[in-house]
């Protein structure tokens, strides 16, 4: 009877300290794990806005770029504005520019938009609408009804890269054929034989680096 009675004092010692050891394992466990999931949501939430941060300041660097007189004409908002331009090729963000608007109507003449747009890397030498306005209208009239001539002059405006304003100064390969040299430094650089003065510098699109000019260049013959 003793045996029996101790026996059962064992088993009900064994579990009680069963129960106390599970109980004391359920106390590790996080009591809210909801604490946890906000800070993680907190955490990216501020690193998304760190990023959005960034990429505006960078597109604003990238913008604040430019230089020139002739930026002055450039539209300060909007799709034609340097920001603006930025998001599209060269051909359709100097459709959105009003100081290029001539020389979009020679390269649609041309039949050049899609040429131009579909380059992976250029520089182009964009006459601005002082370099057309200095050509005889009759003269102008008959270079835009001739899109063989147009386009043999308009490509002698773009090279197959992008440069910089430090890379700028050399001769380089036209997408016309003919080699074409710049001259100069910093924020003073001369294009062509004629002497043609980069008036806006630097202006970014998707696809190329734009220099506004003062004159239409001439291919060599």
């Amino acid at each position: 009877m003793k045996s029996t009675m101790r026996m059962r004092a064992i088993l009900l010692t064994a579990v009680a300290g069963m129960t106390l050891s599970v109980a004391a394992c359920g106390s590790d466990e996080p009591t809210d794990t909801s604490t946890g999931g906000g800070t993680t949501e907190e955490t990216t939430e501020s690193e998304e806005a760190t990023e959005a941060e960034e990429t505006t300041e960078s597109e604003a660097e990238t913008a604040g770029e430019n230089f020139g007189d002739g930026c002055a004409a450039v539209p300060t908002e909007g799709e034609g504005s340097f920001e603006g331009m930025t998001d599209d090729p060269v051909a359709t963000a100097a459709s959105n520019n009003p100081e290029l608007e001539t020389l979009v109507a020679a390269v649609t003449a041309a039949d050049l938009v899609d040429t131009l747009n579909g380059l992976e890397a250029a520089t182009v030498f964009a006459p601005a609408n002082s370099a057309f306005d200095a050509i005889p209208p009759a003269d102008l009239d008959a270079l835009l009804a001739d899109p063989a001539a147009l386009g043999n002059i308009l490509t002698y405006h773009v090279i197959g890269e992008r440069l910089s304003p430090e890379d700028l100064a050399g001769t380089f390969t036209t997408v016309q054929g003919a080699e074409l040299t710049i001259e100069g430094s910093g924020e003073d650089f001369t294009v062509g034989d004629g002497g043609s003065t980069v008036v806006c510098g630097d202006v970014q699109t998707a696809n190329a680096t734009v220099y506004i000019i003062d004159t239409l260049l001439s291919p060599p013959a």
